[in-house]
């Protein structure tokens, strides 16, 4: 036996079977096996990594974005949306790399508050210009570069001047004799001091009796070189400009205002306005001067405020929002909006909105119709009320983005639910909605009888519809609409409470809603609001013509109840989109 284990042979067999003896007891169960595969391939599932700006990127693991390098993100953190299909939403992140920039939109809006934009530019009368008085070379130069702070008196330059010589030795020869010849002594010494020479300079020569083969340029006040036109070894003449500097503690605000402006604007008013580079910050002027005459490019009116700029916080060329509150209590005007905040496909323009008060930065797809271009900007038919915020830079970037994630975008828009009718139809049936808010306000005040005595009205206002005016599926589409109207109606007309009334105006309001939609109406904006406790919370719409909340379904007991669910502007068409909530009215029962 001994012999057997000294065998080397023997030795390694034996070492192969304890090893595969010791394997096998260790080996894990095949179905252990299979559960963790599983475990790791739902683990590989839920920890999707996606980009802000490309939502369609999805990998199982971290790393940059293969269509434009950003860093991915865990796709839980991504935007959930914001239930309006128009709506596209980002993250912080991707709209700095997009480079979106907003601007509020000019003109003035329903509560007499006038938007213009403009410009900070530098105050004119505190531009100086540095000129040469006498021809010379130009020794050194003390100011080397443009954006130098300079102070008055400060040495911006040294001078050689051989005019210069032959007038300090006549000022010699004459402080030698300017006892028997005051005269030539006085116009020696005036002909320096015409040539900028200060008196201490002057007195330093008559001192040192000697005459000075250079001179130093100084500055006349204080401060910003906004322009340098000479170097080392230049030889200048008289009257050459060598520097330019402005005094950056006192700037103007010019704004642009169109001739519908004008009439709201007067010397005193109060302008309130932010600047993109500050943000957060709003500063205070007064209008100083409105320009009598109009741009012939832009037919805009430059209107100029000045404001102290000690902190110099505020910088020329930075793009001014403003604000003013007119006398007028209501006032239109007309909206202008940069080139590069419009995007076109055929016969439509579309523009993005930035949703005020949203938790993530979310951007609402507008379609306006343009009117005339002027220079750089265009004027706004419909579409936009004054006071909105629309993107001015980026507005691609958003429209691709969107495209790319399967939403609404440019050149992927939602069926138009309005029908083209004529402006004479238009007309009558917004007497038919003035009619609907009597009733509607009504409601809001409990006042059941004041409500039914309205109906009378809106009888009057849909008796003088003129059904002739429209013709085929809009002729067709009004009818059904106005049998709804007149059905509602009567039912509301001899209901018996307010709360049975209450039942039979939101059929009412459906249908308004539904002729609001279809043909428009000619009021500047109205909105449809909701109340998602009405009927034992089923919830219920209305159109109203202001944008506070007055809920007409509780009246005083919850007369802030609901939200303000879409905006509908003159001229704007209606998009029909899938998620339609306004047909929900129709499942009460009435």
């Amino acid at each position: 036996m001994k012999n057997l284990f000294e065998n080397k042979l023997v030795l390694i067999l034996s070492m192969l079977v304890l090893g595969g003896l010791i394997g096998w007891i260790l080996k894990p169960s095949g179905s252990n096996q299979e559960e963790a595969h599983e475990h790791s391939a739902e683990a590989g599932e839920t920890a999707l990594w996606t980009c802000s700006m490309h939502p369609q990127i999805k990998l199982g693991e971290s790393g940059s974005c293969p269509i434009c390098g950003m860093d991915l993100i865990p796709a839980s953190q991504m935007p959930s949306g914001s239930g309006n299909p128009l709506v596209y939403e980002m993250t912080p992140e991707a709209v700095a790399l997009a480079q979106i920039h907003t601007t509020k939109v000019g003109g003035a809006n329903t509560s007499g508050e006038l938007f213009l934009t403009g410009k900070i530019q530098t105050d004119e009368r505190e531009n100086a210009s540095v000129t040469a008085k006498f021809p010379g070379r130009i020794e050194k130069l003390f100011v080397t570069f443009t954006g130098e702070q300079v102070k008055a008196g400060k040495k911006l330059a040294t001078l050689y001047s051989p005019e210069l010589l032959t007038a300090q030795r006549e000022l010699l020869e004459a402080a030698k004799s300017k006892g028997s010849f005051p005269e030539l002594y006085q116009a020696a010494k005036e002909k320096l001091r015409l040539w900028k020479l200060t008196e201490s300079q002057i007195q330093a020569i008559e001192q040192n009796g000697q005459v000075q083969d250079q001179i130093d340029i100084l500055a006349d006040q204080s401060g910003v070189v906004t322009q340098r036109n000479i170097a080392v070894g230049d030889y200048v003449n008289t009257g050459q400009v060598l520097f330019n500097v402005v005094n950056l503690n006192k700037l103007w605000v010019l704004l642009d205002a169109y001739e519908s402006d004008l009439n709201f604007l007067q010397v005193g008013n109060e302008i309130k306005f932010s600047v993109a580079g500050l943000p957060g910050e709003t500063f205070k002027a007064r209008v100083s001067f409105i320009d009598p005459l109009l741009d012939p490019s832009t037919r805009a009116a430059s209107v100029r405020a000045e404001i102290s700029n000690s902190g110099q916080k505020l910088k020329p060329e930075m793009f001014v929002t403003a604000k003013i509150q007119t006398k007028a209590g209501k006032t239109s005007s007309e909206i202008t909006i940069p080139r590069t905040a419009v995007l076109w496909s055929g016969k439509r323009s579309v523009v993005y909105v930035k949703v005020p008060a949203a938790e993530r930065p979310s951007f609402e797809m507008r379609e306006v119709s343009l009117g005339a271009r002027m220079g750089e900007n265009y004027l706004i038919e419909s579409g936009l009320q004054a006071g909105e915020e629309i993107v001015t830079n980026g507005a691609f970037a958003i429209d691709a983005a969107a495209q790319l994630s399967g939403q609404f975008s440019m050149m992927n828009r939602p069926e138009t639910k309005s029908m083209e009718v004529s402006e004479e139809f238009r007309s009558q049936i917004t007497t038919v909605a003035d009619a609907y808010f009597e009733v509607k306000n009504a409601l809001v005040e409990d006042k059941l009888n004041d409500s039914q005595k309205a109906l009378t009205n809106l009888d009057q206002s849909l008796s003088k519809v003129n059904m002739t005016l429209v013709k085929n599926q809009a002729h067709d589409r009004w009818m059904e609409i106005l049998k709804g109207m007149k059905d509602a109606r009567t039912k509301m007309g001899t209901a018996k409470d307010i709360e049975e009334a209450r039942k039979h105006f939101s059929m009412l309001s459906y249908h308004i809603l539904e002729m609001t939609e279809t043909f428009g109406l000619n009021m500047d904006v109205v909105y449809k609001d909701y109340c998602p406790m009405a009927f034992e919370d089923q919830g219920a719409y209305w159109l109203s013509e202001k944008k506070d909340i007055t809920n007409p379904y509780f009246g005083a007991s919850m007369l802030a109840c609901g939200e303000v669910k879409q905006t509908y502007l003159r001229g704007q068409p209606v998009m029909n989109l899938s998620a339609n909530t306004s047909s929900s009215v129709s499942s009460h029962n009435h």
